[in-house]
Order: C-alpha cells, then sequence, then structure tokens
C-alpha cells in the first residue's frame, strides 16, 4: 500500500530531465476486491531516434488491472513527456514503459501497446503484456486503427 505522500498533484512541477529522474507516484486502490482495468491513452508521446537524433512519435495505449495500488496521471503524464529529449528505439520505450510501471504497481495484469508513426516508411508497433488477462475482465479493443497512409 502506498503510504507516501503525494508530491506532484497540485503543485507546480518542472518536466524531469529523464525518465530515471521521473517519479511514478502511486495511490490506494479504492476497490482492490473488483476486476476492472484502467486506461491511459497518450496520442503525443515523443522521443528521439538515438542514432540520428531526429523526433519520434508514438500513440501509447496502456491498460492494467490493479491490485492494491493505482497510478496517479500527472505523475505518470510527466515520465511520459521525460523521453521527449532521450534517445531509445521504439522497442526500448514500450517494454521499458511497461516495466516501469509493473515494478511501480506490481498490477494484477498490464498491457502497452505502442503505435509508432513511421520512420524510414516503415510504421513499428510494438505490444506488451504480463500475461494473459484475468478471466472475466472486460478488454476493450485498443482502438488504434493501423497506420494507412494517406489513402
Amino acid at each position: 500500500m502506498s503510504d507516501q505522500p503525494l508530491t506532484i498533484l497540485g503543485q507546480p512541477t518542472p518536466l524531469p530531465a529523464s525518465p530515471d529522474e521521473a517519479i511514478l507516484e502511486t495511490i490506494a486502490n479504492p476497490h482492490p476486491d473488483a476486476l476492472y482495468s484502467v486506461r491511459f491513452t497518450a496520442p503525443e508521446f515523443t522521443c528521439l531516434c538515438p542514432i540520428t537524433g531526429q523526433p519520434d512519435f508514438a500513440h501509447f495505449v496502456i491498460d492494467y488491472v490493479p491490485d492494491a495500488l493505482l497510478v496517479e496521471s500527472k505523475s505518470l503524464k510527466l515520465y511520459l513527456a521525460s523521453y521527449r529529449n532521450q534517445g531509445a528505439f521504439h522497442e526500448a520505450c514500450t517494454v521499458g514503459i511497461a516495466r516501469r510501471l509493473v515494478d511501480a504497481l506490481q498490477p494484477v495484469w498490464l498491457r502497452i501497446a505502442g503505435y509508432w508513426y513511421p520512420r524510414g516508411g516503415i510504421p513499428i508497433d510494438v505490444f506488451y503484456q504480463t500475461d494473459p488477462p484475468p478471466a472475466g475482465l472486460w478488454v476493450p479493443d485498443p482502438g488504434v486503427s493501423p497506420y494507412r497512409g494517406r489513402g
């Protein structure tokens, strides 16, 4: 259970310099006895190509089933934004975000879908989940269309 006070919510908070410096704050799950999912959608994620330094853009859909903890949304927003000036490949970002959330939350289940915009004419989508979804859980479609170019 999170017994740490929230330090980010309601406070002016600068953007962390890196994902390693970002703090993911948690709060107690008000319904630990219920099987439900939480979805965060980050349609404007950015980082940098670690080779060229050019910007990369992604649309993330993060679904998780909480156990004792929920992630506080402002801290998640700042954590994701801290990638803005970081060089990392698509796979490193997507799986790294998932593992950081798993470490912070110890969720019952988590999946992340990273829909990356084309680099060199090829979109790269990266998907990760901890396990199969729990029996009886309604898991909606991520709702992101495959890349179709201008057609």
